[in-house]
């Protein structure tokens, strides 16, 4: 896949591309295979993008200047050198036009060895992240990081001293709290066992998560119950379910002033949110949107639509073949219901590797701990990784169950699986089957779909939206504040 300044006829380019590489669907789905922050906080540009509100406009680089819809408030054109330049991820010269690769991307972010030959000024001075010791870890060692580039001015709340999923950027200058929305690789990295910098504040199960993977010094990590105010620094923080991964949460922010601010990290938007006192009851000025899915292409059926399509196909197959292995994938962290809803269904155990088992047991949720086995021998319900549901990868796993089990049935549960052809009509979707391996990709996101952030937003009726995904140039925000202007008329 190649990522470049040229945008399709699709709305956010290569991001919302249906034929997704199986091979980096767990990147895409967390979201840290996308550059997403690197917008270079250039003198005049926050002030200009916060007083703009919704409509950013008049925030545009040279190369978007043909596709500018002047702002009927502020005529001025906001002028930014090359993007990619000014982020740092191109010096000048005659072949900055050329498409830029992903793995120039990952040399770029520090996830290749490679060394980049750009220097954030905060280099010289910040300490560098140490990763010893974690070289088991797959992401650990991806996300080593070793420059530190300055925190771009969305992830800073304006008249606080706080961050939000902002630790890939070393000490930031003036922050003294930094806040963690949850645990997931794109929003964590850059924090490991040397991480020194402040205070994390996070839900009590992402702090676990925190100590138990990452090895985080507990002196740094200062875990928020749900729903409970409190007062750091002054400013009273409140964490509320986030319907996304365990753990989750949005920050709700309320200053001296009164003004509040809502972030969402990743979430996904239900009705039971629009009862939330802090939501219903007080006006929220500035939010923080998760716009992963924000395309109206994308119109989700429900968590629960999916949960029961899966069981009924599930008990379908198991109808024709009894001696079938069910296999479900599944993240670091996330898709826990899925498994679960099966589990529940069968009245059988779930088996997953030793390390997703401490993890899944670090929740403190009964119904799984009690629930987990340790001999994928004893039970037909599997745990793997979502890179693993591949033909191949199946047909090796069924190889060590074959005195137990003569098929695989596999579910890939992402939002990248989701056809605008389908839609809500689960049964129109038709599995990849081989030989004894069928394989579902099922539409159950954690995100929210384009529908439910448009009901989201006239719930709330914020002042002023800032988009936390696909914000890297003008035509995406203008796509996106379109929408958002549209919604807020209603």
């Amino acid at each position: 896949m190649e990522v470049s300044d040229e945008e399709d006829d699709d709305w956010f380019g290569s991001r919302f591309n249906d034929g997704v590489n199986e091979e980096e669907e767990e990147e895409e789905e967390e979201g840290f295979v996308f550059y997403d922050d690197d917008v270079k906080d250039e003198e005049g540009f926050a002030s200009d993008f916060y007083k703009a509100g919704s409509d950013w406009s008049c925030l545009v680089g040279e190369e978007d200047e043909e596709t500018v819809v002047s702002s009927e408030k502020n005529k001025k054109k906001m002028r930014q050198s090359d993007l990619f330049q000014s982020w740092g991820l191109q010096e000048s010269s005659p072949d900055t036009t050329k498409k830029m690769k992903q793995t120039d991307l990952f040399q770029i972010w520090g996830l290749q060895k490679k060394p980049s030959p750009f220097t954030s000024p905060a280099s010289t001075s910040a300490k560098k992240t140490n990763t010893t010791g974690l070289g088991k870890r797959r992401r650990d060692s991806l996300f080593s990081n070793d420059s530190p580039r300055p925190c771009p001015f969305y992830k800073k709340l304006p008249g606080t001293p706080f961050t939000v999923d902002a630790f890939r950027y070393g000490c930031v200058q003036g922050c003294s709290a930094y806040f963690l929305t949850h645990f997931h690789a794109d929003h964590y990295i850059g924090l490991t066992k040397a991480w020194s910098h402040g205070p994390i504040y996070c839900s009590s199960l992402t702090s676990r998560l925190l100590r138990l993977s990452l090895s985080v010094n507990p002196s740094f990590i200062h875990p928020l119950e749900l729903d409970v105010e409190y007062s750091i620094n002054g400013i009273k923080v409140t964490l509320i379910e986030a319907n996304h991964c365990p753990g989750a949460a949005l920050i709700h922010f309320r200053l001296l002033d009164g003004t509040c601010y809502l972030h969402t990290g990743d979430f996904r938007a239900s009705k039971q949110m629009q009862t939330h006192p802090l939501l219903y009851n007080q006006r929220v000025h500035v939010l923080y949107l998760d716009t992963t899915y924000c395309n109206p292409r994308y119109k989700f059926p429900s968590k629960e639509d999916v949960l029961s399509y899966v069981v009924r196909i599930t008990k379908d197959f198991l109808r024709k073949q009894p001696k079938t292995l069910i296999v479900v994938g599944s993240y670091s962290i996330g898709k826990e219901c899925v498994y679960l809803a099966i589990s529940k269904a069968l009245g059988v155990k779930i088996f997953a590797n030793a390390s997703r088992r401490q993890i899944l047991q670090s929740f403190g949720w009964d119904d799984i701990s009690k629930n987990l086995c340790t001999d994928g021998k004893t039970t037909c319900l599997h745990v793997l990784p979502m890179s693993s549901l591949k033909v191949e990868r199946l047909d090796e796993h069924l190889k060590n169950y074959r005195e137990q089990y003569g098929a695989v049935l596999a579910f890939r549960p992402t939002g990248w699986t989701y056809s605008e052809k389908i839609g809500e009509h689960l049964d129109l979707i038709k599995p990849t089957s081989r030989g004894k391996i069928t394989i579902y990709g099922v539409p159950y996101s954690e995100h929210s779909s384009f529908t439910e952030l448009r009901e989201f937003v006239q719930f709330l009726r914020p002042d002023k939206i800032i988009p936390t995904v696909n914000n890297a140039n003008a035509e995406n925000r203008e796509k996106m504040q379109s929408c958002f202007r549209e919604w807020l008329r209603r």
